[in-house]
């Protein structure tokens, strides 16, 4: 029987292309990549939402609160055996104005509501990846998204590995720096390039072969 693995995140984990606001294709997602990776033994859904949040209510679009659609989606795709956790750049926007340590405690938040949920609905807890976002780029303030974000969200995300990894040890979590291996585009500073994709995927596919079941 294949294992599951659910991948919770935001735009990066949709694929969203910088210069045109499109999809990339699914063989160029790091999700439908990590797929062919990792092959029939797994089985790889992708749950990412543009401008998701981590437990913060969006004041445009408040159903971008990561922490509301959470349980719906652990027991529509139960039994789940490994979560990649991918959120937090969003919450770097002005609006929230929160620093990258309230950001990494909403992040367990989220993994408390994954460990607490799976044990009741199936039985066990899955293997859960958290991962530090990539960095917000150095050129932000030419970005279509300057004014949601500001140069502060630069800074704010160089201190992600620091809170992250923190909550990842205390949690049980494997912990990945997402900014130690890819940067976001030069275009919006914020999403990812292909050649990211790809990279991520590799990182991700190693570190779930190395998981023993």
């Amino acid at each position: 029987m294949s294992k599951t693995v659910l991948c919770y995140g935001d735009s990066n984990t949709y694929g969203y292309i910088p210069e045109t606001g499109m999809r990339y294709e699914r063989d160029v997602r790091w999700t439908g990549r990590l797929q062919k990776l990792l092959g029939d033994d797994y089985s790889v859904i992708e749950e990412g939402c543009n401008g998701r949040t981590t437990v913060r209510d969006d004041p445009l679009d408040g159903w971008k609160n990561g922490l509301d659609y959470l349980k719906p989606c652990l027991n529509s795709h139960k039994p789940v055996d490994i979560v990649i956790l991918m959120l937090g750049s969003n919450d770097l926007k002005e609006t929230f104005h929160v620093s990258a340590s309230e950001i990494a405690d909403g992040a367990g938040i989220l993994v408390d509501v994954i460990k607490e949920f799976t044990k009741m609905k199936q039985g066990y807890v899955p293997n859960i990846i958290l991962v530090s976002p990539p960095h917000i780029g150095e050129r932000i303030s030419d970005s279509p998204f300057y004014g949601a974000f500001y140069e502060r969200a630069i800074e704010e995300s160089k201190r992600f590995r620091e809170f992250y990894s923190k909550v990842a040890k205390d949690k049980g979590c494997i912990f990945i720096d997402a900014a130690e291996y890819i940067e976001p585009s030069g275009f919006d500073s914020l999403h990812l390039t292909p050649d990211a994709h790809e990279v991520l995927a590799e990182k991700f596919s190693e570190c779930i072969k190395a998981i023993p079941f």
